[in-house]
């Protein structure tokens, strides 16, 4: 009876946006800048749910590297969310270069932002396959990209079997092979949700050193687990509620001792 409950209300979900739209870019090359401009967002999971993001307002300028952050629950997943459209906005809006993304299909958009996610997503298959699935970069490139991530001793051979979920690769591993791909994909927007919570501080340092280094010019909201990895970047987004609660350099708001951030940043301080 679960089994049958489940189709049931599965037949009922209502389906996503279609995959394309008579609006979307025709260059291929857009975003050029990278420039986010959300406006008076409002957003919630279901209509009987309180909002997760309340009018919630937010300019990240075009090769920025943005750290966001606040406790748990102040929506800093929901606000991937919107960006994704994996929950569609109630009220409000989310431009791209200028460019509504609520107009755009869904493929398109989705291809146009990469992502490094807190759980790393691997399929059975090949190194070659996980990093480039579609086959539109060469293999020197993809070597490259495993050299930027210091896996090219962990991978003998592109053609190296990855087994279901990458479990015969540690998490660092699993978690290096996932930012190589999105280094490969060369999006101008690139959003890191959480991407060393799960992994040591060596590793942890690759992937900041390969985000200086191969970034630079893109476009970077990441969602910070370990606050010192966000203090060299441009600004930093505090959340709470749903809300901006601050929004400033991190030199700026850990200056002030009565911010948010400040009062974040010491609490991690005395926990390390």
């Amino acid at each position: 009876m679960n089994s049958i409950e489940r189709i049931d209300c599965y037949t009922k979900l209502e389906s996503e946006a279609p995959p394309t739209s008579s609006h979307d870019q025709s260059s291929s090359s857009w975003p050029t800048r990278g420039e986010i401009v959300c406006k008076d967002v409002w957003m919630r999971y279901s209509p009987s749910s309180p909002y997760v993001l309340e009018g919630f307002s937010l300019t990240v300028t075009g090769g920025e590297k943005v750290g966001i952050c606040g406790r748990t629950g102040a929506g800093k997943s929901s606000l991937l969310n919107a960006l994704f459209r994996i929950v569609e906005l109630e009220r409000g809006s989310i431009l791209i270069d200028g460019v509504d993304i609520a107009r755009l299909g869904l493929h398109t958009l989705r291809s146009r932002v990469s992502i490094v996610p807190q759980d790393p997503v691997l399929f059975t298959g090949s190194v070659r396959y996980n990093l480039d699935p579609f086959r539109v970069r060469s293999d020197k490139r993809i070597r490259a990209a495993l050299e930027t991530v210091n896996m090219r001793r962990a991978v003998t051979s592109l053609d190296d079997e990855v087994q279901e979920g990458g479990s015969n690769l540690s998490v660092g591993e699993r978690q290096l092979l996932c930012m190589g791909r999105a280094l490969l994909e060369d999006n101008k927007i690139l959003v890191l949700d959480e991407a060393t919570a799960a992994i040591d501080m060596f590793n942890d340092e690759i992937i900041q050193r390969a985000i200086r280094e191969q970034c630079r010019g893109r476009t970077i909201l990441t969602i910070a687990h370990r606050l010192n990895t966000i203090l060299d970047y441009d600004k930093v987004c505090v959340l709470g509620q749903g809300q901006v609660l601050e929004y400033d350099s991190p030199q700026t708001l850990a200056a002030n001792a009565s911010s948010h951030f400040a009062s974040m940043l010491r609490a991690h301080q005395e926990e390390a």
